[in-house]
């Protein structure tokens, strides 16, 4: 536990000054009722989901209140642990992580877990906005595109984001907060 108590220290001061902005971030004023209604209305959208697995009672406890809204089960201190032994915390993903699409569908993003995170195109995967969870997941290169971040790039949990698909290739999106958190869209044309 004291090997802990400076990862904790130096994640709360990092998250605290690296995602300030958390409390700004308002959800849509109408999210998707489901994502199987989402996708039986508009069959161009691929969903992805932002999962993590938040325990309230400790994340909140070190992190500040409102920091976890939802219930997911993973203590604060398992979650650094999970960290320190794999470089991820499994529960924090997003789902698929590959996706095939064509040039004109849509990507939705939507934020099941109980944190906050970001779904940012990158044009290569790397760390993000808090610097011990990038040291932990051995994402020691910041991507620019989560040093760029705007207060709207934040979703909250039951938030949506979206991108329409513009060219063929390969696009690659991750968590600007858990870096760990990718997708791998391959379009067509």
């Amino acid at each position: 536990m004291r090997t802990l108590i400076p990862v904790v220290a130096t994640l709360f001061v990092a998250m605290q000054t690296g995602c300030s902005d958390y409390g700004t971030v308002q959800p849509p004023s109408a999210p998707p009722a489901s994502r199987a209604e989402s996708r039986a209305a508009d069959a161009s959208v691929h969903n992805i989901t932002l999962l993590d697995g938040c325990d309230p009672a400790t994340f909140n406890a070190v992190l500040g209140a409102g920091t976890c809204v939802k219930s997911g089960g993973v203590t604060f201190t398992r979650f650094i642990a999970q960290l320190t032994q794999r470089g991820v915390a499994e529960a924090w993903r997003f789902t698929p992580t590959s996706v095939e699409a064509r040039v004109g569908q849509s990507l939705l993003a939507l934020n099941n877990g109980g944190e906050v995170h970001t779904f940012t195109e990158v044009a290569s995967f790397g760390g993000g906005v808090v610097p011990r969870l990038n040291e932990l997941s051995g994402n020691r290169t910041v991507a620019p595109e989560c040093a760029a971040l705007a207060p709207t790039d934040f979703v909250p949990s039951g938030g949506t984001d979206t991108d329409i698909l513009t060219a063929p290739g390969t696009e690659l999106y991750q968590c600007c907060i858990h870096p760990w958190m990718r997708t791998v869209v391959h379009i067509r044309s």
